[in-house]
């Protein structure tokens, strides 16, 4: 495996915590926390924006990946891919940042259980999103399931006193 091949498979598998031999879609999210959390710090007066930007770029670049994908794991949603989640637990902080604060260490604690429990339970339209083509199918569902967990969290947090 070359250099950027490299650097590929070390995006998408979110420095190999998809390789988990279980719930790699669960240690892929903690990718996502960590990004979130470290950009939470670096850029405190621009958390949102920050993740908004980090969000699009990886989506983008997940999306664009569909070759290497299919060429290093040859299947539709391949367990290893787990930028999806990484980019779907974003979009979870980030609508609940929109519509509430942005979240502290229980939060995001509530904002990766709440991701988990709707990117396993694919409500509509996540299902139908998977059968987008190549790595936007598997990209879509997960950033539909973040809008889920966000407005769930906002809902729920506030009637266990958080």
């Amino acid at each position: 495996m070359n250099l950027i091949d490299r650097l590929r498979w070390c995006l998408i598998t979110s420095f190999g915590l998809g390789l988990a031999p279980v719930a790699s879609g669960t240690f892929g999210t903690l990718g996502g926390v960590a990004l979130a959390v470290t950009l939470q710090w670096a850029m405190p007066g621009h958390v949102v924006l920050s993740w908004s930007i980090a969000a699009v770029v990886l989506f983008v670049y997940g999306c664009l990946e569909t070759r290497f994908v299919e060429r290093t794991w040859p299947k539709k949603d391949p367990g290893q891919f787990v930028l999806d989640e990484v980019v779907g637990y974003l979009v979870t902080v980030i609508v609940y940042a929109l519509v509430r604060e942005v979240p502290d260490a229980v939060g995001h604690m509530a904002a990766f259980f709440a991701f988990r429990v709707f990117d396993v339970l694919k409500i509509q339209p996540c299902k139908k999103l998977e059968d987008l083509p190549g790595a936007l199918g598997i990209m879509a569902d997960d950033q539909m399931a973040g809008v889920y967990a966000g407005l769930s969290m906002w809902l729920v947090l506030p009637l266990l006193g958080q």
